[in-house]
């Protein structure tokens, strides 16, 4: 544990990591902020230090993955012509599920509070599934253009699709539900091949 008054170095990925394990293994009902800062192995009051509440810990910690998954989707672009098409998109899409995704994206269902600061954050211009979708539409024309994907592929649709999907399996799985994974990449490979 950190000593009091000591500095504890990047103390909101470390709490933002403790809370991503705590979700993994067991559960979002078991978040709270002792667990964390136990997890994180930190004072007690160190995430009230940094974050206006709890609820505002959760919102920080889903926009934060949010925005390091729309960070992925828009490196997109650089994979056009290497791997494939499908490739690409599982592994920007799949990313959404990592470090307790689902779990997460529950627990800000959950909370009210936290759901109302992610909505105002996204309606500010935080990166989100707009931003991915975004992305994908874009890498979708561009590896249309190189001739790895089909012209007739409606690429604003199938970003749509792609993006809507992984939500709806992240608003709807929980830890121990069945892994999304293997949908998102049938759905991937079926709308522009495989």
């Amino acid at each position: 544990m950190s000593p009091r008054g000591v500095a504890t170095p990047d103390v909101r990925e470390r709490l933002f990591a403790a809370a991503e394990r705590v979700v993994e293994s067991q559960g979002p009902g078991a978040l709270t902020s002792r667990a964390v800062t136990t997890e994180a192995g930190c004072a007690k009051g160190l995430l009230h230090a940094h974050f206006a509440g709890f609820d505002a810990f959760v919102a920080e910690l889903c926009l934060d993955r949010f925005a390091r998954t729309a960070a992925r989707a828009r490196e997109l672009p650089e994979s056009v012509g290497r791997g494939t098409p499908a490739g690409n998109l599982e592994a920007v899409t799949l990313a959404l599920f990592d470090a307790g995704g689902p779990g997460i994206s529950g627990l800000v269902m959950t909370r009210p509070a936290a759901a109302l600061l992610v909505r105002e954050a996204l309606e500010a211009g935080a990166p989100g599934y707009a931003t991915m979708q975004a992305a994908v539409t874009a890498y979708l024309k561009a590896e249309q253009g190189a001739g790895r994907v089909a012209g007739t592929v409606d690429a604003d649709s199938v970003a749509l699709a792609i993006v809507g999907t992984a939500h709806h399996l992240l608003m709807t799985s929980w830890p121990g539900s069945p892994d999304p994974r293997p949908a998102v990449q049938r759905l991937v490979r079926a709308l522009v091949g495989g």
